[in-house]
């Protein structure tokens, strides 16, 4: 049986952050994920998961500008050290909250920057990343997103990603895909899965088009599921999608599954 965990950035958000633990848990969800939690501190989060019984299995290491429309650090050639400098911050909160994986957003591609160079330069950072979280037990990810949603982000597919990964056979870094963001860009979802899924460490869902809650729009995600119980799929399924309705109210789909 699949494994569902809610991510809190974008579920539960009637309630703040450090309360939506608790409604995860009561709702039926196993674990809990956070973009980026660094407007709580650690400790009170910490507390908070530990309340509630719902471990946090995935942040985002920061990103810098990217969720304000600009280029992110992973990719961008001018920002190297800002990225390091972001390694530690997101390692402190890593180990409070006990997260086993951390996501690298590869960022847009920066104006005046070439993609190979911008390409070159996230696959360093990647191979930098998971050498600086490995001995700490905490596995690097990284994540494509649609260029309709974000434009200029430079992966956008599962296959973008594996050829990037597939350049530095020694980086061992976890591939997330979120089915939404696939579905945007027109990929044949069944597909992708079968090819990909050795290396897929995380997935993420949403309906699509509108980004809502299963049911709310055309993607056959409860096929999704059932062919990644087929597959033998044992990591987990985040749930991070925009409830077209109290979180509460959009949770119809869970229960047949967990």
């Amino acid at each position: 049986m699949l494994k569902f965990a809610a991510n809190l950035s974008l579920l539960f958000t009637e309630q703040p952050v450090p309360q939506r633990f608790a409604a995860a848990a009561a709702a039926g969800f196993a674990a809990v994920e956070i973009q980026f939690p660094y407007d709580y501190p650690a400790d009170a989060l910490a507390a908070a998961a530990r309340a509630a019984g719902t471990p946090v299995i995935l942040i985002n290491v920061p990103a810098g500008d990217l969720m304000q429309g600009g280029a992110g650090l992973a990719g961008h050639p001018q920002r190297v050290a800002e990225f390091a400098a972001a390694l530690p911050l997101a390692l402190a909160y890593a180990q409070a909250l006990g997260v086993g994986m951390v996501n690298v957003l590869p960022g847009r591609l920066a104006a005046g920057v070439g993609r190979r160079q911008a390409l070159a330069t996230l696959a360093a950072n990647l191979a930098r990343a998971a050498d600086y979280f490995r001995p700490h037990g905490i596995r690097v990810l990284c994540e494509p997103i649609n260029d309709l949603d974000m434009p200029g982000f430079l992966l956008r597919t599962a296959d973008e990603l594996a050829a990037l990964l597939a350049d530095d056979n020694s980086c061992d870094v976890g591939m997330q895909i979120d089915l939404y963001h696939m579905a945007r860009m027109q990929q044949d979802i069944p597909q992708l899965l079968r090819r990909h899924l050795p290396a897929i460490a995380h997935i993420q869902f949403a309906d699509a088009p509108g980004r809502g809650e299963p049911g709310s729009g055309a993607l056959p995600l409860a096929q999704y599921f059932a062919l990644l119980t087929e597959l033998g799929y044992t990591g987990w399924c985040a749930a991070e999608y925009r409830p077209t309705a109290r979180t509460q109210d959009t949770l119809q789909w869970l229960p047949p599954l967990t």
